[in-house]
């Protein structure tokens, strides 16, 4: 499923879930998109963050990384 139609079906469930209700298949399909939503955000973010370098007021550049733990 593409990005957009992730968004899409997210959006559709949450307007379901306000009128009339989820049934339990459909919050377990609603859980299981917002993660892949948050996985696709944080996966995204990641890679642009791990093209950034820092400059200090030294003149000396970082390249930004990872933090373990």
């Amino acid at each position: 499923m593409d990005f957009n139609q992730l968004i899409k079906r997210i959006n559709e469930l949450s307007r379901k879930s306000k009128t009339e209700g989820l049934t339990p298949v459909e919050k377990e399909e609603q859980t299981k998109l917002r993660n892949e939503y948050r996985a696709l955000v944080i996966g995204n973010l990641s890679s642009q963050l791990e093209g950034l370098k820092i400059k200090h007021p030294d003149g000396s550049i970082t390249d930004v990384k990872k933090q373990q733990g």
